[in-house]
């Protein structure tokens, strides 16, 4: 009889073989597996063959003890540790631990997000534009940043101008609730910053950087939650995002894994703020980089088109075509590749 995967099989005697299937429990008395392909004949009795008496095979000599069995204890022996507390679950050791019988692990809960977006401009997604108002995008592009980065993220309703009406929302959100609180708009120079103003008598601390975009920045604590404000422009948001909030979530709870950075040839020519960290954003493929769109903040068809940001160093005013400039991967690469006249060699070296 065969010996299949799930029984326990009979004592296999001294001079005799059995057939044996892929993850089957090794009979006792056996020493090896031979492949069939190397046995003659090279295929295994039907049980009408088997049923006609005693049936033999003719096996190769030489074969090693042990030839392809998988001794218990292989991979994870009786007492190594599987997995160390602190461990990321991914795929591969969420399937060791079911590989171990383990059917459930304590684990510490998501990084936890408050999004809200600020302005009497700004309106839900879905909903019918009075005159002077926009869609919302900045909550839907950074909730999908922050879950892509592993966090949990909750919605706050939009926030109006009304400084007393942040405060109040502010104030009402429910101890333990979240890690950090995030906001959009209201942190920069205008009349109506009202961020700036619902916490003007907090610790949070209102400062610019030397980046475009993504300038004007808040940072500090409401009630011991830290609180970070971000631009109101979309893309100085999610620059602001993966300059800062994505890598100190990876110190924090070592996820998201880090983007993959790299030297690009330039495609073509461009001018920086020689005081600033200027940060385009461009399509990568084939070792250079096309810039996509300009550097204005608020061009969202031109981020959603490209797959990296380009970082242009404080102190460097301008770049020619074929210069190597560095950029940070955000999408996947196409695969089809630049039009040859599109991307120069590289001969230039920048100025600034």
């Amino acid at each position: 009889r065969g010996l299949a995967a799930g029984s326990v099989p009979p004592v296999l005697e001294a001079g005799t073989a059995a057939p044996i299937m892929t993850g089957a429990m090794l009979p006792a008395g056996a020493a090896a597996v031979v492949p069939i392909e190397r046995a003659e004949p090279a295929q295994f009795y039907s049980a009408a063959d088997r049923e006609g008496g005693e049936v033999s095979v003719v096996l190769p000599r030489g074969i090693p003890d042990g030839q392809f069995v998988r001794r218990a204890g292989s991979d994870l022996g009786e007492g190594d540790v599987a997995l160390r507390a602190g461990s990321l679950l991914g795929a591969a050791q969420l399937g060791l631990l079911a590989a171990c019988g383990v059917g459930s692990v304590s684990v510490r809960p998501r990084f936890r997000v408050l999004l809200l977006s600020t302005g009497d401009e700004v309106a839900e997604p879905g909903t019918t534009l009075a005159p002077g108002t926009i869609y919302d995008a900045n909550t839907t592009l950074l909730e999908a940043a922050l879950r892509e980065a592993g966090a949990d993220v909750a919605r706050h309703r939009l926030v109006g101008d009304d400084p007393a009406v942040l405060r109040d929302a502010l104030a009402a959100i429910p101890a333990g609730s979240t890690n950090l609180v995030l906001s959009t708009g209201g942190i920069s120079q205008g009349a109506y910053e009202v961020v700036k103003q619902a916490l003007a008598d907090s610790s949070v601390e209102f400062s610019s950087v030397a980046m475009q975009p993504g300038g004007p920045q808040a940072h500090g604590t409401i009630s011991g939650v830290p609180f970070l404000g971000f631009p109101g422009n979309p893309v100085s948001a999610i620059v602001s995002f993966e300059m800062f909030l994505r890598p100190a979530l990876r110190r924090l709870t070592g996820v998201p894994a880090p983007r993959l950075r790299l030297q690009a040839v330039l495609a073509e020519d461009l001018v920086s703020p020689e005081a600033k960290h200027q940060v385009r954003r461009g399509l990568y493929r084939d070792g250079a980089v096309v810039l996509v769109g300009g550097p204005g903040s608020h061009l969202l068809h031109a981020l959603a088109a490209s797959n990296c940001l380009v970082h242009v160093p404080e102190g460097v005013a301008s770049l020619r075509a074929g210069d190597r400039v560095e950029v940070t991967l955000l999408g996947p690469v196409p695969d089809e590749p630049f039009a040859t006249e599109d991307v120069p060699a590289p001969d230039h070296a920048g100025t600034g």
